[in-house]
């Protein structure tokens, strides 16, 4: 018996060492982020104008040793950029510096960073009928227009619109859209109201840089993820004569894409709106017919 406990007890202590052994993963080394490059393309400079075409505009490129990922920082805001890419609409008249920030994340989440300044001239005023149909003068309220053809769809890059998909009536009514309001304020304020639900859609994969969790996969889409309503800012800018609408932050309209969280406007009337964005995998162009509330 003495020999069948001591045995017992041993083959316990083996199996023991076998267990904690499984759970020695290895990680391989923790190394910073080195040798942060970062391109700076001010929209429209050349040698006669090096601090752009007066739009604002400027793309951001950042590449790093031992880097997996990206994040910019401007004026306390983050955005993710997990190639690298980023731009930014700087809407303050005249000719001003500022200051970004692009921190690159390495293996375990260890990471490094570089602030660039750069110079830029903004000169664009929106027109008075521009403001008129944003915010009413004030403050006005938007939705997708989901009783109306092509409301939501998709094409490739700088293609047709709804090239290869455009949303029939009601077509997403179970994938939290359209109970979503988005308020453009005159004070430059953006509202995004998730709704009774409490539920966004987006795409798989860029719809984690939200920060949550849940929703349902259905294919490349996440349909009703929980999302709670937030406040962010809006500016405008003309880049190439094209209206654009900018968001600050994670901001967006309709459908999570990521990206840089411009829409430019395709059309507009008095009562309509029709925008565009291409998504954060540079992969195709989003389109959202956007009605008054």
């Amino acid at each position: 018996m003495k020999t069948f406990k001591y045995f017992l007890i041993s083959l316990l202590g083996l199996i023991a060492v076998t267990g904690c052994q499984k759970d020695d993963y290895a990680v391989g080394d923790l190394i910073a982020p080195s040798n942060i490059q970062v391109t700076v393309d001010i929209v429209g400079a050349d040698a006669t104008n090096p601090n752009g075409d007066g739009s604002g505009e400027v793309n951001f490129m950042a590449s790093a040793d031992n880097a997996i990922s990206y994040q910019y920082v401007y004026n306390g805001e983050i955005r993710p950029a997990p190639a690298g890419m980023q731009s930014y609409s700087f809407g303050t008249l005249g000719l001003n510096t500022y200051a970004v920030t692009v921190i690159a994340f390495g293996r375990g989440g260890i990471s490094s960073s570089k602030t660039v300044e750069v110079e830029v001239l903004s000169t664009y005023s929106p027109p008075a009928d521009l403001l008129t149909m944003l915010t009413a003068d004030s403050s006005r309220t938007w939705k997708i227009a989901a009783d109306v053809n092509q409301h939501f769809g998709l094409g490739p890059i700088g293609g047709d619109p709804f090239q290869y998909y455009g949303a029939a009536p009601g077509d997403k009514a179970a994938t939290g859209m359209y109970d979503d309001r988005y308020t453009f304020n005159i004070d430059g304020t953006f509202t995004h109201d998730t709704g009774a639900d409490g539920f966004v859609f987006g795409r798989k994969g860029l719809i984690d840089e939200l920060g949550g969790s849940g929703g349902t996969a259905n294919g490349d889409d996440i349909e009703q993820y929980p999302y709670a309503s937030y406040t962010a800012s809006w500016s405008l800018s003309a880049p190439g004569g094209v209206e654009t609408i900018s968001l600050s932050g994670l901001g967006f309209i309709g459908y999570y894409i990521g990206g840089n969280h411009k829409y430019v406007i395709f059309s507009r009337s008095a009562n309509e709106m029709v925008l565009k964005s291409a998504d954060g995998n540079g992969t195709f162009d989003w389109w959202f017919r956007l009605i008054p509330e």
